[in-house]
């Protein structure tokens, strides 16, 4: 199995994604004097996929600078992070999730590629029932672990099954706190937002019983 990694060291970012409301964070808009964050970020999904696959998508993110981040946050949006993505990318669909198309009849115009199985953050209620979990906010599609101090990682976990076959782009951005300011920079000035691809096979996955009773998928 192929893992695609993404790495990079942030540079000014919010949550972006062009959606109704509640909206991610305006990666242009920043308190006077907040100035930036600097961060490093490994993001990692497993390239080949199967149907009913249970599968991890990682993103870490590293404190590398003197100040704690506020709330660190992360938004996965569908191929682009781009804070004016076009209807039916970024945050306009639901997290690992694409759009149908024109559906004005339908209250939610996204269909899941995978189901989540479990979120970021502590499991509880709502992250044992497959909801969004305890790490949610209020902004689409975004996650917070709260504080990180200088040195520091936060790793975000989603566990999730693939349920539609084919060629996607999942993408993901940073935000050193929910409000500005909330800029996360890296050397290169570059924007703290990535994507990964996965393709998903419609050939099942093979398990294999070991001879220690656990099951192992045979790739």
């Amino acid at each position: 199995m192929v893992i695609a990694t993404a790495a990079v060291a942030l540079a000014s970012a919010g949550c972006g994604g062009s959606s109704s409301a509640p909206t991610t964070a305006d990666p242009t808009s920043h308190a006077a004097g907040g100035g930036a964050y600097p961060v490093a970020v490994t993001a990692s999904f497993p390239h080949r996929q199967s149907l009913a696959q249970r599968v991890r998508f990682v993103v870490a993110v590293r404190n590398t600078g003197r100040r704690p981040l506020p709330n660190v946050a992360v938004s996965i949006c569908n191929t682009t992070c781009s804070y004016k993505a076009p209807r039916g990318q970024g945050t306009t669909v639901q997290a690992f999730s694409y759009a149908i198309g024109k559906a004005p009849n339908l209250a939610n115009p996204s269909r899941p590629i995978w189901i989540v199985l479990q979120p970021p953050g502590k499991c509880g209620y709502s992250c044992r029932n497959l909801g969004s979990g305890a790490a949610v906010t209020a902004y689409s599609n975004t996650w917070a672990l709260g504080r990180l101090a200088p040195g520091h990682t936060a790793r975000f976990v989603w566990t999730v099954t693939p349920v539609k076959a084919g060629r996607f782009t999942v993408a993901w951005q940073i935000a050193a706190a929910l409000k500005a300011p909330n800029r996360a920079v890296l050397a290169g000035g570059k924007p703290a937002q990535g994507t990964v691809a996965a393709k998903v096979s419609t050939k099942p996955p093979q398990y294999v019983v070991q001879p220690n009773g656990k099951v192992k998928t045979k790739r």
